[in-house]
């Protein structure tokens, strides 16, 4: 798509970008502010015009600082937040030419996986309105999904790109922990946030990706790795390929169409040469991933976000005294989903329990990454369903269940943010009308194979660019 829109007149395909996701928005819901893309045009006078992206629209999570333009992370507290500076990836987007036209709709500071507790509303998927985005990034993924924007930024602390990507039809890529910087992006929980990206082709992703990469001294977490043209690399001959199927996430899948759909997806694998075999993770772990993923999240969160009270950042709500601003300040400022989850941190960070519980969680998320990389162990990727089921109804959308589908299924995804792996989500067809696709996790820093074995999944499947009609 990023090709094919470079042959039309840069101001008139930012101009209708805008335009298109201006008139979606009073179904979709998908955009907190949007831009005044005058003063961006005419800086790409001072820009190559071979620049990767140059003249490309694209759109950014709304937690990522970007100078004299609103910020709130979906948030009330952060309602009146003005950052002073850029985030480094806005620096890299602006200096290959993109433009960005406008700041995606997300769940309140990232906690979430649904986009229903933004603080301007539900973002709706525009496969079907009555349906789920998916978050923490549903905004970015719906804009793509749609075809305002061929690339949007999102974040990853769970599978907050790969989901929403999945339920959306689009390509969704959480890249190794480092590859990208984070400078300038609101946490959520600092050990497991990745900055990531979704687009509607694994050509855009990959040509994105090589724009966003790169060591950034102001992120003392990002890579020195090199940074490859993954673009031109891409080689969708996958003979030999070795591809592990996740057995634990297929026996926790009740709807056959799922499995219908992968299975024949993984013989057409082997059709063209790919080493398909399957695997396991000890069950135990597993069944451990959603209590651990809370623990270290929450209590992360909590310690990330200690700073929005009301004296030191964000709004202020009335009090007579410090401690009665703080309080009024954040129960009017936070949603309580995510007062919950402060509550559920602070526990964790009580000096008496953290060795028995948030500690025990990072020992355990040890054993965790130790066991998947013993599984992976001579294979390229591992392999699996993105999600259980299409897209939930609003009403159907539930996060925290105890079931083995939930536990298991809609959540094995986390295992690229407690070992840092690349994973990438790839559409594989529809069901009732909605897209469904599978997720693949790499090794560290091979996000080239995610892309050749995407690109030989997008060959056979001919979902490339394949953007939802929404009736605006």
């Amino acid at each position: 798509m990023i090709e094919s829109l470079k042959k039309q007149d840069v101001r008139k395909r930012c101009e209708e970008a805008l335009q298109k996701a201006k008139e979606y928005q009073h179904v979709l819901n998908a955009v907190v502010t949007f831009y005044d893309i005058e003063e961006q045009l005419e800086g790409l006078n001072a820009i190559r015009e071979d620049a990767p992206l140059y003249g490309i629209p694209v759109v950014l999570k709304d937690n990522i600082n970007t100078k004299g333009v609103r910020t709130t992370a979906s948030s009330r507290i952060l309602d009146n937040y003005i950052p002073v500076y850029d985030a480094h990836i806005v620096e890299k987007l602006k200096a290959a030419g993109a433009v960005i036209i406008a700041k995606s709709s997300m769940d309140e500071l990232g906690m979430g996986g649904t986009n229903r507790n933004a603080y301007t509303g539900k973002v709706n998927n525009p496969w079907d309105v009555t349906r789920i985005s998916g978050g923490s990034s549903g905004g970015s993924a719906v804009l793509v999904a749609s075809g305002a924007v061929p690339i949007a930024i999102g974040t990853d602390t769970g599978d907050s790109i790969r989901k929403p990507a999945a339920y959306n039809g689009i390509i969704g890529l959480k890249p190794t922990y480092g590859r990208i910087s984070r400078y300038g992006v609101i946490p959520y929980a600092s050990s497991l946030d990745h900055v990531g990206l979704f687009a509607a082709a694994v050509h855009d992703a990959a040509k994105a990706l090589t724009v966003l990469a790169g060591r950034d001294d102001r992120d003392m977490t990002s890579s020195y790795e090199a940074v490859a043209d993954y673009e031109k690399a891409i080689n969708s001959d996958i003979g030999g390929k070795r591809i592990a199927v996740f057995d634990n996430v297929l026996e926790a899948i009740e709807d056959s169409r799922i499995l219908d759909n992968f299975k024949q997806l993984c013989e057409t694998l082997k059709k063209r040469g790919a080493i398909v075999e399957h695997v396991r993770l000890d069950d135990s772990l597993m069944n451990a991933l959603v209590p651990v993923y809370f623990i270290i999240s929450n209590a992360e969160a909590t310690a990330n976000h200690s700073n929005l009270d009301g004296i030191r950042f964000g709004m202020r709500e009335d009090g007579d005294t410090m401690e009665e601003i703080m309080i009024h300040t954040r129960t009017k400022g936070f949603s309580s989903y995510v007062r919950k989850r402060f509550v559920i941190g602070s526990y964790s960070l009580f000096e008496e329990n953290q060795e028995k519980i948030f500690r025990k969680a990072q020992k355990v998320r040890r054993k965790i990454v130790e066991e998947l990389a013993r599984v992976m162990n001579g294979y390229d990727v591992l392999l699996a369903p993105a999600a259980s089921t299409v897209a939930p109804h609003d009403e159907d959308a539930c996060e925290e269940k105890l079931s083995k589908t939930y536990l298991v299924a809609e959540n094995h995804m986390v295992l690229g943010n407690f070992s840092g792996y690349p994973s990438m989500s790839v559409p594989t067809g529809f069901l009732e009308h909605m897209p469904i696709g599978i997720n693949m996790t790499a090794h560290p820093f091979d996000e080239q194979s995610l892309f050749d074995i995407g690109a030989a999944i997008e060959e056979e499947t001919g979902l490339k660019d394949k953007i939802a009609e929404v009736k605006a």
